[in-house]
């Protein structure tokens, strides 16, 4: 006859056909756990997750190894259902070219170690597809919006104002409102005319200002045209202001023709982005003008596409990387945190110097 087994003996579990009860499953481990083994704040190893650069090499190595020893894995979903979330944020942007295409990816890549999904939505500038895009149904689905307004000003404040965590980027006009995330336009364009300038250019054509109110992007840039030349003893032209609505090579290569055909003499071209940059080369190419030793074209944004004209155009790197990380980092605290005073953060940039500026005596 079998012994009987030890559940049998006690009179336990499996004498009633009852399973024994699993221990429960430990607790996945946590950013903050990786913080307490590391000796650092949870932000600092958000930062590790999201490749700051500016992070010294012995606090990197630490929170490496409180990673490896915890087997600490990012857990969107879970972490979003006990919050209440949905780990989705959106990118509210005007159009998906050039500039606009690799800000996106640089937030995808971004949000990527904070868990979340990044959904991308475009406006093509338009005023009602904007105030759809914070207020509407697809709201429900998102955490919290990343939003590059080009239709709404500050008579909007009403559809700025929802509840929505939200960070903007580049724009001015809602000040107050919601966290931003700005490029030094002033700045950004006051270095690309001294730099014409510098190279002995000074009839420069500026393309893609607009008669917009003061805080827009446009009419910061013109700003700084302005003020490098003051600098240089020279004053603004109008005649040499080119309206281009929208910034595309289409308006760029428009602007320029148009400046042409009036008989308006230039030595340079300084165009508020790439496209409209490449768009002014092609209508100088096509109108039998060289770049640079007839014209030189200067652009802002430092997109691929620059880097890949003929000839290699110069341009101002407004920082877009950084700005992805700032802007997403501020809006994962401001989920986290609804309650606290806005921040506001300018990045830094840097010109980058390439043949379609070259100097006029070269």
């Amino acid at each position: 006859m079998p012994e009987p087994d030890s559940a049998d003996e006690t009179g336990g579990a499996g004498a009633r056909g009852i399973d024994p009860v699993p221990p429960a499953p430990r607790p996945d481990p946590t950013m903050r756990d990786v913080a307490a083994r590391a000796g650092v704040s949870v932000k600092t190893v958000s930062n590790f997750f999201n490749d700051y650069p500016h992070m010294r090499p012995e606090t990197r190595a630490r929170i490496a190894a409180a990673v490896e020893e915890l087997d600490y894995r990012v857990n969107a979903s879970a972490r979003s259902l006990r919050a209440g979330r949905s780990g989705m944020i959106a990118l509210i942007v005007p159009e998906l070219q050039a500039y606009f295409a690799e800000l996106a990816q640089d937030v995808i890549e971004a949000a990527a170690p904070h868990g979340l999904t990044v959904l991308v939505e475009t406006t093509s500038g338009d005023r009602e597809r904007e105030i759809e895009a914070l207020a509407g149904a697809r709201r429900q689905r998102i955490d919290g919006a990343i939003f590059d307004p080009l239709a709404l000003g500050p008579d909007d404040v009403e559809h700025v104002r929802t509840g929505l965590p939200l960070v903007i980027i580049g724009e001015r006009q809602f000040d107050g409102l919601a966290d931003h995330v700005l490029i030094a336009d002033v700045e950004v364009a006051r270095t690309a005319m001294t730099h014409l300038l510098e190279t002995g250019r000074r009839r420069i054509l500026v393309v893609g200002s607009a008669r917009t109110t003061p805080s827009h992007t446009a009419a910061l840039r013109t700003r700084g045209c302005d003020l490098a030349l003051r600098d240089a003893g020279l004053e603004l032209d109008p005649g040499l202001i080119a309206a281009a609505v929208p910034w595309t090579r289409a308006g760029g290569a428009d602007a320029v023709t148009e400046a042409l055909g009036s008989g308006t003499r230039f030595d340079a071209v300084l165009a508020f982005n790439d496209i409209l940059a490449l768009g002014a080369q092609f209508a100088l190419f096509e109108a039998g003008l060289r770049v640079p030793e007839d014209v030189a074209v200067v652009g802002i944004d430092d997109t691929e596409d620059a880097r890949y004209a003929t000839p290699q155009l110069t341009s101002i790197s407004p920082g877009r990387a950084e700005i992805a990380r700032r802007a997403v980092d501020l809006l994962v605290d401001r989920i986290a945190s609804p309650g606290e005073p806005f921040v506001q953060v300018t990045v830094d940039y840097e010109l980058k110097v390439r043949r379609s500026s070259s100097s006029a005596s070269s």
